[in-house]
C-alpha cells in the first residue's frame, strides 16, 4: 500500500454466502451481514477501496481535483443512489379509507426513475407509469413516486425492478388491481459494448383486473397522451 491508503484490512473477500432468504424470486440478492456495517464504516471502506481502483488506473490522488473523488464516490454510494439497500430508508405509507367508494383506475404517470445496472454499475434513467384501481384504502400520490423510486435507487435489473414495484404497491394498498410500466435507458448499451444510442428498454407489471384487455389498454391509453 502507498501512503495514500489508510490502514484498512483487506477483509472483504467475496464469501460463500446464501442470499437473505425470502419467499420470492425478486428479492435483491444480500448478504446475511449485509448491515453489519454502519453507514459511516460502509463510507469509510468504500473510500479505501475507490482510492485504489483510481490509483490502479494511474490518476494523481495528489491534484486537487481528484483528492476528495473517492470520499465522494461513497458518500453517494450509501447515502443517494444505493440508498434503497437498506430497509430503513423504506417508505412508510399511510392509507386512507376509500370513503367515497372511488372504483376507478388512478394513474401517476412519468415518475422518474435514476437506478444503476448491477452488471456493469452504470445508470439506468426512465420514467416509470404506476396504476391501481382502490379497493378500501387510498394512499397519498407523493407515496407512489417514493416506493419507485426506494426500490430504483439499488443496484437494479429492470425486469426486477418491475416486479418489485408492482409487489409493493400490492402489499401496500391490500389491492392486487395494479400495474407498472417502465421504460428507461441503460448506458451500459448507450455508452459500452454495443453503443447503440437509440434503443430503449420497456417492462412491465399487469395484476388483478389489469390483466383484463380492458383495463390495460385503458391504461396504456392515458400513459401515452
Amino acid at each position: 500500500m502507498d501512503k495514500l491508503t489508510p490502514n484498512i484490512p483487506l477483509d472483504l473477500e467475496p464469501e460463500e454466502t446464501d442470499p437473505i432468504s425470502s419467499n420470492t424470486s425478486i428479492e435483491t440478492p444480500l448478504r446475511p451481514d449485509a448491515f453489519a456495517l454502519s453507514d459511516a464504516e460502509k463510507i469509510e471502506r468504500i473510500t479505501f477501496y475507490f482510492r485504489e481502483i483510481m490509483h490502479t488506473l494511474g490518476l494523481d490522488l495528489t491534484d486537487d481535483s481528484l483528492q476528495g473523488t473517492p470520499h465522494r464516490v461513497a458518500k453517494m454510494y450509501v447515502n443517494e443512489v444505493f440508498r434503497g439497500l437498506n430497509p430503513e430508508n423504506k417508505p412508510q405509507a399511510k392509507l386512507f379509507e376509500n370513503r367515497y367508494a372511488y372504483n376507478q383506475m388512478l394513474v401517476e404517470r412519468d415518475i422518474t426513475i435514476y437506478s444503476y445496472c448491477e452488471h456493469h454499475f452504470v445508470p439506468i434513467i426512465g420514467k416509470a407509469h404506476v396504476a391501481y384501481i382502490p379497493e378500501n384504502n387510498v394512499v397519498g400520490l407523493s407515496k407512489l413516486n417514493r416506493i419507485v423510486q426506494y426500490f430504483a435507487k439499488r443496484p437494479q435489473v429492470q425486469e426486477r425492478l418491475t416486479m418489485q414495484i408492482a409487489d409493493e404497491l400490492k402489499n401496500v394498498l391490500h389491492t392486487q388491481n395494479v400495474a407498472v410500466y417502465i421504460e428507461a435507458d441503460h448506458l451500459c448499451v448507450m455508452s459500452r459494448g454495443v453503443n447503440d444510442v437509440g434503443s430503449s428498454t420497456i417492462t412491465t407489471e399487469f395484476t388483478g383486473l389489469f390483466q383484463e384487455d380492458k383495463y390495460r389498454q385503458e391504461f396504456l391509453q392515458y400513459i401515452r397522451k
